[in-house]
């Protein structure tokens, strides 16, 4: 009887053969380092725990264009306490731009997005959970930072600031391809370009900092470089 009840009860629900179940989403952050060596810890620290409390799959891949302050140590020692499945120091022997540092880091990136943000916590990790949120509530190709007052409006863009931005890995592939700016022009031509190709953006207002340590790496001669690429930009879109 029990033989007969069996052969009755509807079999487990079992995956079809043939069919994957769907991949987690993983996040990768590239994370460019020049005289980094204080705000490292804490923005790598940060970083763990904003992405551990949210249960979210992640890596974060360092870029050190050779700091001559020991950044690259300290990366060191961070890869052996993380682990290296979650620190990834891909480091260049000099600097070479912003731009090639993104570049640089994807290749080793795993993740199906891309995080880029700066080590100086001019931007705090914390709000990265909500530029994931803000990606699936409307499925965009990219979210972007947007600094804001309290009345809504929005401050005058600071040619020392550097925007966090989260991508599709096949977007930013694709930009990437199309971007000719190498240094910190690199970020607003990406957001150009992005808008030319019809790519979807979600914006996320988020407060901003001054650096905890050290000084802006944005120097005058880059500054101007940067007036130059941002005059190439324009002329050539």
């Amino acid at each position: 009887m029990a033989s007969e009840e069996a052969s009755r009860s509807p079999p487990r629900s079992r995956q079809e053969p043939g069919r994957r179940a769907p991949r987690q989403d993983k996040y990768s952050v590239l994370l460019p380092t020049y005289n980094e060596r204080e705000n490292l810890p804490l923005i790598v620290w940060l970083l763990v725990k904003s992405f551990s409390q949210s249960g979210i799959d992640y890596e974060i891949i360092i870029i050190d264009d050779g700091s001559p302050d020991g950044t690259r140590d300290v990366a060191e020692q961070l890869e052996k306490i993380y682990g290296s499945n979650k620190i990834l120091l891909r480091p260049r022997e000099k600097k070479l731009g912003l731009g090639t540092a993104y570049i640089h880091g994807l290749k080793y990136a795993t993740g199906n997005y891309i995080i880029i943000m700066d080590a100086d916590l001019s931007h705090h990790p914390k709000f990265i959970p909500e530029f994931i949120r803000k990606q699936k509530e409307g499925n965009f190709d990219i979210v972007s930072g947007t600094r804001y007052k309290g009345n809504g409006g929005v401050y005058g863009w600071d040619l020392k600031r550097k925007i966090i931005r989260l991508y599709r890995k096949e977007v930013l592939q694709k930009l990437i391809e199309k971007c000719v700016s190498k240094g910190y022009v690199f970020q607003m031509e990406m957001i150009i370009r992005a808008r030319q190709l019809n790519y979807t953006i979600g914006e996320v207002p988020i407060s901003f900092v001054d650096r905890v340590y050290g000084e802006s790496k944005l120097g005058g001669n880059e500054i101007v470089s940067f007036l130059k690429g941002l005059l190439t930009l324009f002329a050539t879109t």
